[in-house]
């Protein structure tokens, strides 16, 4: 049996503490009491949906998506998160959460460090099977939280349904996952069918 490397142990565990505020780091979803999910909230629900629907996608490599859904939002534990309607309006913001996680992976081994970078820029380029997959996939948990959530009243159900719609259409498995979600956000708003200005391809 190997030694164990008591120093790449010991920076692997500062790395965990260091991130460990993401799970008060706040999303403007809300939980089905009404409190305000945290980003490692949202990131545990992605990951167990990834797990659950790659077992019918034998074109995924499950591992690869996992580690994708767990650092695709890590850099939110120094810039907090920027909700889903606003981020069309800050094109800087990938930029800034990347140094941010350039910053907090920099107690790691190199080679984890590497890691978690390649992972990120995977997901943010969105060019891979697995990225198109952690990217649909975190468009349906965000909108199923605003279904379940206790949401206030003038909350904005219509905007879910052009939202991310290009990750979404990008397999059969997520097209259908997303007729689903829009027809119970459709029912939320009393009705109607998704129209061709829903369907506009926003990439956020």
């Amino acid at each position: 049996m190997d030694t164990p490397d008591i120093r790449r142990i010991a920076s692997v565990l500062q790395f965990l503490k260091d991130v460990e505020p993401l799970k008060d780091t706040l999303r403007t979803g809300r939980t089905s009491q009404g409190r305000q999910e945290s980003t490692a909230e949202h990131c545990w629900r992605l990951a167990l949906s990834a797990m659950l629907f790659a077992a019918d996608r034998p074109d995924l490599d499950c591992r690869r998506l996992l580690e994708l859904c767990l650092v695709h939002d890590l850099g939110e534990v120094v810039g907090g998160d920027v909700p889903a309607p606003l981020q069309v309006n800050d094109p800087d913001r990938a930029a800034r959460e990347r140094a941010d996680l350039t910053t907090l992976v920099r107690t790691l081994p190199r080679d984890l460090a590497d890691m978690i970078l390649a992972r990120w820029d995977e997901y943010a380029d969105a060019m891979t099977p697995e990225a198109l997959a952690a990217k649909a996939l975190d468009k349906l948990e965000t909108m199923t939280q605003h279904l379940a959530g206790r949401n206030a009243e003038d909350f904005d159900y219509s905007f879910n349904l052009s939202y991310g719609r290009v990750y979404t259409d990008s397999h059969p498995q997520t097209m259908a996952a997303r007729s689903i979600v829009d027809g119970q956000m459709l029912a939320r708003l009393g009705g109607g069918h998704v129209t061709a200005s829903h369907r506009s391809n926003s990439p956020t």
